[in-house]
């Protein structure tokens, strides 16, 4: 005769190796990265970033909380603000304009960051969660930090200014194709968008 059967405890399951192991995290990202980009934002979940992940959905809240947050570091993962921000204002004002440019047009030219920009451009034009994400982001992380080092009158406003600049540039050429800035070569556009970014940025 056996005794009484154990309750079954609730709440979180085990961690498996994969849980607990080195890189769950940045798996998770990747994955997060690859179902954004390929299902867009209102049909990618928690779950099957998990799944695709290979984590227990749990882990995914544990690290980045709810899908606007793993969406939120998504997009940092493709920017990678914290490397770029004193890179681009490091040298000072002269130049800011080239180096913001070229930054930005490269992140797009870059096949492995495209994808999921795409996404998240696509995801906020037509989901008000992932715009709010996307503006949350762009303004706290990027152009907040771009705006505290200008020495000029509304900083910020200037930021948001070089900002819609950019991602105009990005729906044009990478989203809605339109040519000939489609096809044009990223240094004639880096070229030709660097003294506006720089007179936003830097002039009185």
């Amino acid at each position: 005769m056996t005794g009484p059967a154990t309750p079954r405890r609730r709440g979180r399951p085990a961690r498996t190796d994969a849980d607990s192991g080195p890189g769950a995290r940045e798996r998770i990202l990747a994955a997060a990265r690859t179902e954004f980009a390929e299902r867009g934002y209102d049909k990618t979940s928690v779950r099957g970033i998990a799944k695709a992940a290979g984590v227990d959905p749990a882990l995914v809240h544990h690290y980045f909380g709810t899908k606007d947050e793993v969406f939120a570091a998504a997009i940092e993962v493709s920017f990678e603000p914290a490397l770029v921000i004193p890179a681009v204002l490091g040298e000072g004002t002269e130049g800011i304009g080239e180096r913001l440019a070229r930054y930005f047009i490269g992140v797009w030219e870059n096949p492995a960051t495209r994808a999921p920009l795409l996404a998240i451009i696509r995801s906020a034009l037509t989901h008000e969660a992932a715009a709010k994400v996307l503006r949350g982001f762009v303004l706290r992380r990027l152009l907040e930090r771009v705006a505290a080092d200008l020495k000029v009158p509304d900083p910020k406003f200037r930021a948001e200014l070089a900002a819609s600049h950019m991602i105009g540039i990005a729906i044009l050429r990478y989203v809605i194709k339109v040519e000939p800035l489609a096809s044009a070569d990223p240094e004639d556009i880096v070229a030709m968008v660097a003294p506006t970014l720089q007179r936003y940025l830097t002039q009185d």
